[in-house]
Order: C-alpha cells, then structure tokens, then sequence
C-alpha cells in the first residue's frame, strides 16, 4: 500500500486521471514539487487559447492544465516507445533507463510552456521579438537557471525510476523544447542520437505538445469531443535507424489529426473576431509596451515569474485613473478592449491554398503590408480615406522546409517493407502546404462590396469565398 502515498492523481477531461508523484521519505524531490513551483503555477493566469477565450466563452483553459496533459502523454510514448528507441540507439552506448526517458519526456512535457508570457505566442511577437527572444529560448533559460536543482534531484514518475547512477539533466530538458535552428550554439552536433530521436516528440508533426492542445483545445471550445484517434496514431508509432515512424497502417489517423488540426486554426484561432482582438491587441502593445514590464524578461526573471494576463489586465485597467495623460489614454483603450469593444469589423475575406511548387513568398498575398498598398490604389478613387487594416493568418498544413526541422518524421510501408520519408506518402503529398485567410477589416459593412470587388482584383481566380463566415 506504501505506492499510494508515492503517488497522487489529477483528473483531467482528456486524459482521465494523471499520476504524479508527490513528497515520500525515498525522495527528497517529487513531482509535485516542480509543478507546485511558482514558475509552472504562474501558466494557471495565461490563457491557453490566447485571446479565443474572448470569442469561445466555455474555452477559458490555461497554459496549466495543458502542460499537464503534455506531461502525462510523455509517459504514454515512453511506454509505446522506449523498447524501439533502445532497440535503435542502444549499441551506440549512453542509452539511458527506461526511467531516465520518461522521466525526461514528462519534464519536458509540463515545462515546454514554461517562458509564455500574456497571450502566449502573440507576446512572442509583439514583445519577446524586440528582445531577440522566444518563450523556448526564454523557457529553457529558466529550466536551467531557476529549477535546475530541482529537476537534479527528481528520481522518478508514477510508472519508473532512473538508476541510481543516473542524474536528470536540465540541459536536456531544456533542448528538448527548443525546436531545431541552425546556430553555433544550438548543440546539435554534440547531443547523443537517442535524444535527437526523442525532440521529434516536441518539434515534429505530432507530438506530445499538438496531440494534447489539439484534443484540449476542441473539446473546450466545444468543436469536439474526439477530434482524432490518439490511441490508433500512438499504437501504431516506434522508432526506426531514420527516427520517429508511423506504420501505414497508422496514416488514416494521422491525416484525421493534421486535419483537424487545420480545422482548429481555421475555426478557432484564426476566427474573424479573435483576429480584430489582435489586431486592436497589436495596437495596444505597441503604444503600452514600455509601460508592462521593464525590459527584457531574461534581464529580470523575478518580475516576469509574476507577470501574467491576470496581472497584466488588472494593471491597464487602472492605468484609466492615472494622473498621467498618455498613461490615462492607454488604459481607456484596454478597457474598450476587456469590454469587447472593438474599432475594426471584417468587411471581406478570401481563402488561398498553397501546394507544393506554388511560390507562396512571390505572392502578394505573403504580406499583409502589401495588400493593404494595393487595395488603397485600388480605392484611391472610391475610399480615399478609409481607415481599413488587412490581416493574413497562415497555417502550415505540413512541413515543406529544408534545415535542421526537417526529416524528423518517416512512414513504414508495409508492402514495399522499407521506411522512407513521410513526405513521399501519396495522400500526405496531396495535402496543401500551407493555408493563408486574407482578411480586410473596416470600421463600417457598408464598404463590403466596394472591398470585395477591389480584392478579387488582386487576388485573380486564386482564392475562394468561405461557403460562411467560419
């Protein structure tokens, strides 16, 4: 009976019930205790769906139950995939326990997350960016530096332990939620084979991160119960000599999940609303920046552990009363913004599908400041003047890329008995490359068609209408 005190349970809408380990008189550390840190606590007060929650009232996760989801799916492909990665790296020496594997797998699962800060990757862009920072890069910072010791001195999960001459290595953790860069000092070069093998279950096509927020976010918005066959994609998975690779018999659920995944961009993230939020959201930090935090956050990680979207919008709203005048107009703005009042309406939206050899950069549709250039020539001469904003949201269906992120995925065909790359799979090749929503936004419908007319202009017979407004 002594495993019950070992061990605890969190019950969760996706997964069912999440074992962690929690304090015992064996280990000085538990799980527990790094997701009781105030570093992963602080993801309880950063929205999941950065500003969908405004737009998907019952979606109002957090950044905290998906890291834990992202943890427990690392002791589910630890036990689907250790015995095939040993198989693959273990004459090549350094093969770690099956304990030390999950383990890590686990870490790096609840602190992938870890460096977000208010409105998750939106900060990344509009605030991260001018710091030459990501919340990887800013995350595996604080992995190292602020739960390092901590991370040292775990021996175990729920389901194994490391041996007792094995050490959890931050560092590891830390590359691991990092995707692939070419860089002196991305240690790429120096990293054993079997961890290579292991990051395209953070940075591949499906992985411990998108398996879950995928499964999270659509049931929480209410898109779907179950949205694809996690169980059938991971049944039918094991390591190969090329890496991460999915029997064809496991390929009709891995285009459902990168279908919906789609979809989730199409539905949820890239809705009409949430992207006038963000647009009025890229306003506003541009012109509040230098008053929500006092620097780089890799300067002052003491301030930024306790800088979130709940202290973030708690603040601007009282900047309303400030004796100073800039500071007062600021926070008149926000407030429009928490009460969903928002300045720009989408008047106009045209879909564009890219496929493989199509020149997606060569378009003018690659760049929002381009259209909006030429849709203002266009209606140089029936609205000179109007206040209009374009808007381009792009989703990757599938990885067409050359560099360090590419061939981190293989497919076993079992006619031909070889692995080959998954890209040479027939119906994987036949999904487009990328998606891009061109949408213009105005402060007034009745331009509607006025816009649509000046738009089709450009766009030719490149793009189709959405059949609705989804």
């Amino acid at each position: 009976m002594s495993q019950f005190h070992r061990d605890s349970l969190i019950h969760d809408p996706i997964h069912g019930y999440i074992p962690f380990t929690s304090p015992n008189h064996r280990d000085r550390i538990a799980e527990r205790d790094i997701i009781d840190h105030p570093w992963v606590q602080r993801l309880r007060q950063i929205h999941q769906l950065q500003t969908a929650w405004w737009v998907f009232p019952s979606a109002e996760h957090t950044r905290f139950q998906h890291v834990l989801g992202a943890m427990h799916l690392g002791s589910r492909v630890a036990a689907r995939l250790y015995e095939s990665l040993a198989e693959v790296c273990g004459g090549d020496g350094g093969m770690p326990s099956r304990g030390y594997v999950e383990t890590l797998l686990r870490m790096a699962g609840l602190l992938h997350d870890v460096g977000h800060g208010p409105f998750g990757h939106f900060f990344d862009a509009h605030f991260l960016s001018h710091f030459n920072e990501t919340h990887e890069t800013l995350g595996a910072s604080i992995i190292e530096q602020e739960l390092g010791p901590m991370l040292r001195e775990l021996r175990g999960n729920p389901h194994s332990r490391l041996n007792d001459d094995e050490q959890l290595d931050p560092k590891q953790v830390a590359w691991l939620i990092q995707r692939p860069r070419d860089s002196p000092d991305s240690g790429e070069a120096t990293q054993p084979r079997w961890l290579k093998m292991l990051r395209s279950l953070l940075s591949g096509i499906y992985t411990i991160d998108n398996m879950d927020f995928v499964l999270r976010d659509a049931y929480m918005s209410g898109y779907s119960q179950r949205s694809f066959d996690l169980d059938r994609l991971l049944h039918y998975t094991e390591f190969t000599p090329h890496g991460l690779t999915i029997h064809d018999r496991g390929m009709e659920a891995l285009l459902r999940f990168m279908a919906t995944r789609a979809e989730l961009f199409r539905t949820i993230y890239f809705h009409r609303t949430v992207r006038a939020i963000d647009l009025t959201l890229k306003d506003l930090f541009a012109d509040s920046r230098d008053y929500l935090f006092p620097g780089s956050p890799r300067e002052h990680l003491d301030e930024y552990q306790h800088f979130t979207e709940f202290s973030l919008l708690v603040d601007v709203v009282r900047w309303a009363k400030s004796e100073d005048a800039g500071r007062r107009e600021l926070g008149h703005r926000w407030q429009q913004l928490i009460e969903r009042k928002l300045p720009w309406i989408m008047v106009c939206q045209r879909n564009l599908v890219f496929q493989e050899g199509d020149a997606e950069r060569a378009s003018i549709f690659s760049q929002a400041e381009w259209v909006e250039q030429s849709l203002r020539r266009e209606l140089s001469g029936e609205l000179p003047n109007e206040p209009l904003r374009v808007d381009i949201a792009r989703h990757i269906y599938r990885p067409n890329t050359r560099g360090p992120a590419e061939h981190q995925n293989y497919l076993y065909d079992s006619a031909q008995q070889r692995t080959r790359p998954l890209v040479d799979h027939q119906l994987f090749r036949e999904l487009p490359v990328s998606h891009r929503i061109c949408r213009v936004y105005a402060q007034r419908t009745e331009i509607s068609p006025q816009i649509a007319r000046a738009l089709d202009g450009l766009l030719g017979t490149r793009g189709l209408d959405d059949v609705t407004n989804m």
